[in-house]
């Protein structure tokens, strides 16, 4: 970005990127492609993100920045010969990130892919004739791991040993950054003026804060780019959107863009909630049911009915037969 900052830069990873990470990462992982700030290629993408990265490059007459040759696809795109095309980047001991122009490998791959390609579709590059190289000179540069003989190390100090422990993601230093938590809670208004452009938004300097900006909180609707919205130097109100303690971060956004992205995320709260309780409201249902017809009480009733009545009847029959035994007799007396 500081040696592009007019360039504009999207960040396309392979569409397993997701489930190589980090447990701990995916959650910020998703966050960032919701976010437009990582690019993911459409599932079952022919080619998988090797097409993707090419199309895009193709459509929009973009530069590549890979380290990958591309040599399946030299037949179909061969302006990834045309200078400038194609660039590739090292890190370098004590320097950093070094970026260079790049001419893609051939090999085996590459010769398949252009067999039968006709001659006026390929580019002079292809044309000319280039000797082979060898395989040691075909690969990537070897990065050294050990200073060169006879270098002379500067002398460690103690500030030099702190800075190289200090986490390069954050984003703000600890003392400012708490002093602007503990005075600016989420929903605060501020004034920031803008610093620079990032690949999916802008960052902002608010007093010794540096804040970010995404594009999805820098208008509604969101803009395709920082460029199109807003001019470094321009002092812009926002409002508190977020902090992220892990990394120092504060995000902000333009008051509107909280505002409906806030309701959004309540909608999508509430829904998410009546998803969970539908299940066990379901659940809960039949148990109740169970328990309103109790079947075994009911037989047992019954049972216990019939034994009654049964015990009842001889009784009955008993009393008869003694209440007519004295009348009998009555009678053969009055015979006599």
């Amino acid at each position: 970005m500081d040696e592009h900052p007019t360039s504009k830069i999207t960040v396309v990873v392979d569409a397993s990127f997701g489930h190589r990470i980090d447990k701990r990462e995916v959650a910020e992982f998703d966050d960032a492609v919701n976010n437009n700030e990582l690019v993911t290629p459409p599932a079952g993408a022919i080619g998988r993100g090797d097409a993707f990265v090419l199309a895009i490059a193709d459509k929009v007459k973009a530069s590549i920045i890979s380290n990958d040759s591309y040599q399946e696809f030299h037949g179909e795109y061969a302006w990834l010969f045309d200078e400038g095309r194609l660039m590739g980047g090292k890190p370098v001991p004590h320097v950093g990130w070094v970026f260079v122009d790049r001419s893609p490998v051939r090999g085996p791959t590459s010769k398949k892919a252009t067999r039968g390609v006709p001659a006026q579709k390929r580019t002079s590059e292809d044309v000319r004739t280039v000797k082979k190289a060898s395989r040691e000179a075909s690969g990537p540069m070897p990065t050294p791991k050990t200073p060169p003989p006879g270098a002379r190390m500067a002398p460690r100090t103690p500030e030099k040993v702190v800075a190289e422990k200090r986490d390069s993601s954050s984003v703000n230093e600890v003392l400012p950054y708490l002093a602007f938590v503990e005075k600016q809670p989420v929903g605060s208004k501020v004034k920031g003026v803008v610093d620079s452009y990032s690949a999916h938004g802008a960052y902002v300097k608010v007093g010794d804060i540096k804040g970010y900006v995404p594009l999805r909180l820098l208008g509604s609707p969101a803009p395709r780019s920082a460029r199109e919205a807003i001019q470094i130097g321009d002092t812009l109100a926002l409002v508190v959107a977020g902090y992220t303690p892990a990394r120092r971060s504060v995000e902000l956004g333009v008051p509107e863009a909280v505002k409906s992205t806030a309701k959004e995320e309540k909608a999508k709260a509430t829904t998410k909630a009546a998803k969970k309780a539908a299940p066990a409201a379901k659940k809960a249902a039949p148990t109740t049911k169970k328990a309103a017809v109790p079947k075994k009480a009911a037989a047992a009733v019954k049972k216990a009915a019939a034994v009654v009545k049964k015990a009842a009847t001889p009784t009955k029959k008993s009393a008869v037969k003694k209440a007519t035994a004295p009348a009998k007799a009555v009678s053969k007396v009055t015979k006599k």
